[in-house]
């Protein structure tokens, strides 16, 4: 089986499992949206998974995901990049440049970086979307060493997203802690993207669940599933 045979069977066979899971949580067909995570794999699968009709990948790590959109751009394939790794506020102005959506905002400082990015962005002729959908990362546990902000924090963040020129707020993505009960941390998750979207006045999405997890994290509201060994197989080594 040639590469891009394996990776449609892969990705066949994820949509067959979230749909399942959809099903089975009396969920609305196609309520639910992959992403497929392509940290170490080559731009050239992520081109392949543009002509099976993957339009979003994500990316943990700037200078990876950075490149990669340039390379996605010359080759001219249409598939965009969404950064859903911890991001350095330095790192701001980068990521406005290329990213299509960023799943990982936690800090009003993060925020308040990528809105200034955004219009140097726009001012250099880098982009042409003048609003970049953002998510805001939470930290179930409240330890932000990983990523993430406490849920005491929230609302902050959210509404520095929200007032910023060039962000759109999207919802929540969350993480489970190791060891923790994830059905509990999904569905606190949830209730929390509810609540929200009830103060703000419009639905919020919440990304939760990867390869090992998504069919709980879609049983408890997930709206987004991040897979990457289930599409792309085992990540290359070195």
């Amino acid at each position: 089986m040639d590469r891009k045979d394996e990776l449609a069977t892969r990705l066949e066979r994820v949509r067959a499992q979230i749909s399942e899971a959809v099903t089975a949580a009396g969920r609305t067909e196609g309520s639910v949206r992959l992403i497929p995570v392509s940290k170490f794999h080559p731009v050239a699968d992520i081109a392949v998974l543009g002509e099976l009709g993957v339009e979003l990948v994500g990316e943990n790590r700037e200078q990876e995901a950075r490149a990669k959109a340039e390379e996605l751009v010359q080759a001219g394939a249409g598939v965009r990049i969404a950064m859903i790794g911890q991001i350095q506020s330095k790192k701001a102005n980068a990521v406005a440049r290329w990213a299509a959506e960023v799943h990982s905002v936690d800090s009003v400082r993060l925020a308040t970086g990528l809105d200034r990015g955004m219009e140097l962005a726009l001012e250099r002729g880098d982009r042409t979307s003048t609003r970049l959908r953002c998510l805001v990362q939470v930290s179930a546990d409240g330890d932000t060493a990983r990523g993430g902000v406490a849920y005491e924090g929230l609302d902050e963040v959210a509404d520095a997203i929200e007032a910023a020129t060039h962000l759109e707020l999207g919802g929540l993505m969350v993480v489970p802690p190791l060891g923790s009960d994830e059905t509990a941390v999904f569905t606190g998750a949830r209730e929390r993207a509810d609540a929200l979207g009830d103060r703000i006045g419009r639905p919020m999405d919440l990304s939760a669940g990867m390869s090992g997890d998504f069919a709980t994290a879609i049983a408890c509201g997930s709206d987004i599933v991040r897979v990457g060994t289930g599409v792309f197989g085992a990540r290359p080594v070195g």
